[in-house]
């Protein structure tokens, strides 16, 4: 069965990350595609706390059937000490019978990160998100050299995926990061086309 959609879900807190999927869902729609934006829920260390069902702004939560009709991903979550977020970790954890069924295989995927600081872990963060994207059998898409923005930017972007440096509580992308984005949605979109024609 094809799908006609990419699966944008995202983790994001101050709003940096919720951006950068945003971004590249402009680019995933530039291709011709759907970009199906999708939250994913916060976790809670207060075990008599319910998350709600239905987030009070912005994009639905996500769902593991998403994720089983879709035609890609790309996954965002901010950095926490170098790593992807608990909600997002949380998230991922839950995919087992997605990777018994092989759900998954051969889809490609791309992830994307935010960051406070400089140095605060985004390659890190980029590359602790792909591996469970591997144990699921996807096809990492990062963004290559030939994407000018990431030789000349002084703020987000890596070659494993976009990100941000949110320098304040009031996230604004800078042109490199959109750039950079938006190729990121583009390419995936571009080469999720490709495998579904074969």
């Amino acid at each position: 069965m094809s799908s006609s959609f990419i699966l944008v879900a995202f983790y994001s807190v101050h709003g940096g990350t919720q951006l950068l999927a945003e971004a590249l869902a402009r680019g995933i729609e530039s291709a011709g595609m759907e970009a199906r934006l999708r939250q994913i829920p916060p976790v809670t260390s207060n075990l008599d706390e319910q998350v709600k069902a239905v987030p009070d702004t912005g994009a639905p939560f996500v769902q593991l059937t998403d994720l089983e009709e879709c035609a890609g991903l790309a996954l965002g979550s901010p950095t926490r000490f170098g790593n992807m977020s608990a909600a997002v970790k949380y998230f991922i954890d839950q995919t087992l019978a997605q990777w018994l069924a092989g759900s998954l295989i051969n889809k490609p995927a791309s992830v994307f990160t935010s960051t406070g600081s400089m140095h605060g872990g985004q390659e890190a963060t980029l590359l602790s998100m792909q591996i469970p994207l591997l144990h699921h059998g996807m096809l990492i898409c990062g963004l290559p050299y030939s994407e000018a923005e990431l030789h000349s930017t002084q703020s987000g972007g890596t070659p494993y995926g976009p990100s941000h440096l949110a320098v304040n509580k009031t996230p604004t992308l800078s042109n490199e990061e959109k750039a950079l984005a938006f190729a990121q949605g583009k390419r995936l979109a571009m080469i999720a086309k490709k495998l579904e024609a074969n």
